[in-house]
């Protein structure tokens, strides 16, 4: 079916941006829409370049993906954000009007939300984060929603510690704080939430516990990670960096072009791309 609308432009920025799997996801929702006079691209930008490149938009682009290192460098350049993406100061989604306008959003935190929800996790009693970096407030923004009571984030030093309080206080959430050293304990609560760099958390896995709670790994190449692969060998339920990107995309699919997007279909593009780059 072919859309009656002119042709419209979308795209992922960042830098780097060669490995992203945004185009996958967004290009296959557009094909099951019958959007074929729509197309997404990736550019290699970094923070100097991107108001050059945002002021340059014409009428025919409708949004941005944004990741890092641009998340918090787009907000000067933008009209309004809403009240998601101003929570944690971090904006991966410009929705742009033919007029003009450009609103920022944050899907990232209700994609976390879905992702969760998606594997039975409606509410916790307490939680763990492993980390304290940028996806680690969208994780504790994330848990404002999820989490009835505290939540322990297993940090590296006494800088990170006091960040992941600040954010505590500002978002409602109960937060205590421990050393790294001591993030083995972590893995004891109903949901743990690993937001760490690749082989950062593979020593862990020797301590998972026998009847493990939630997993939520946000990596999603290499995957399965050695934490996520022990915790899945425990019976439990692991979700993993895939599930979130696709939430988040198809809430920026669904943004961009007011349509509702078919996340079946974005998930096995995801992990058909994901397969061929194993092979």
């Amino acid at each position: 079916m072919a859309s009656a609308e002119g042709h419209r432009r979308a795209a992922v920025l960042g830098s780097p941006i060669a490995h992203s799997l945004s185009p996958v996801l967004h290009r296959a929702a557009y094909a099951e829409l019958g959007l074929d006079t729509w197309s997404y691209d990736r550019f290699e930008i970094d923070e100097a370049a991107l108001p050059g490149f945002v002021e340059g938009l014409d009428t025919s682009w409708a949004g941005l993906s944004l990741t890092m290192p641009l998340k918090r460098a787009v907000i000067p350049l933008l009209d309004r954000i809403s009240e998601t993406a101003a929570s944690v100061e971090a904006v991966n989604t410009v929705v742009l009007t033919e007029d003009g306008r450009r609103t920022g959003d944050n899907t990232d935190i209700p994609g976390m939300v879905a992702a969760l929800r998606e594997r039975g996790v409606e509410k916790v009693e307490s939680a763990a984060i492993l980390g304290a970096g940028a996806t680690a407030s969208s994780a504790l923004a994330a848990l404002a929603t999820l989490c009835a009571g505290p939540v322990t984030a297993y940090v590296r030093s006494a800088a990170r510690a006091d960040e992941m309080r600040g954010w505590g206080e500002r978002l409602g959430v109960d937060v205590r704080t421990a050393d790294w050293a001591d993030a083995a304990q972590g893995l004891r609560a109903p949901l743990v939430i690993a937001t760490t760099p690749a082989g950062t958390t593979d020593a862990l896995a020797s301590a998972v516990p026998g009847a493990p709670g939630t997993l939520f790994d946000v990596l999603y190449e290499p995957w399965p990670t050695v934490l996520a692969s022990r915790w899945a060998g425990a019976g439990a339920a692991v979700v993993g960096g895939l599930d979130l990107l696709v939430h988040q995309a198809v809430l920026q699919v669904e943004r961009m072009t007011g349509r509702d997007a078919p996340l079946a279909v974005m998930r096995a593009a995801g992990e058909a791309a994901l397969a061929a780059r194993e092979r």
